[in-house]
């Protein structure tokens, strides 16, 4: 007498259906490509989880480019100003500075072109 696959197997189809519920096209009800679309997401989701890093960083140094330009300074004469004066805000908080606060972005501004000549 043989074995057929049991109720672990089924088990184990299921929950890959489950997580591939909304896939496009076979890849949500075939086994092999669902397994494989699985595999692929999770590939992806590490890496794009590195990758929102880099993005977020890269939007904040637009922000603060933007702020500085409009204030007649370039980013990176700015970043080296504010070093100069001993200002340790990281880009996030320049950014949000730049955006909510333009009077206070502005005194740093004013800080970095006073340290710098």
């Amino acid at each position: 007498m043989r074995v057929k696959g049991g109720s672990i197997s089924n088990q184990k189809r299921k929950k890959l259906f489950s997580i591939t519920k909304g896939y496009w096209g076979q890849h949500k009800n075939v086994y092999r490509r669902a397994k494989e679309a699985f595999l692929a997401a999770l590939s992806r989701a590490y890496g794009d989880r590195k990758r929102k890093k880099r993005d977020y960083r890269k939007l904040w140094i637009t922000r603060i480019s933007a702020a500085t330009r409009a204030e007649g300074m370039s980013y990176s004469t700015f970043i080296n100003g504010i070093k100069k004066a001993g200002v340790t805000m990281n880009r996030k908080m320049l950014s949000e500075l730049a955006i909510h606060d333009m009077t206070a972005f502005r005194e740093l501004v004013a800080q970095a072109k006073s340290t710098l000549k």
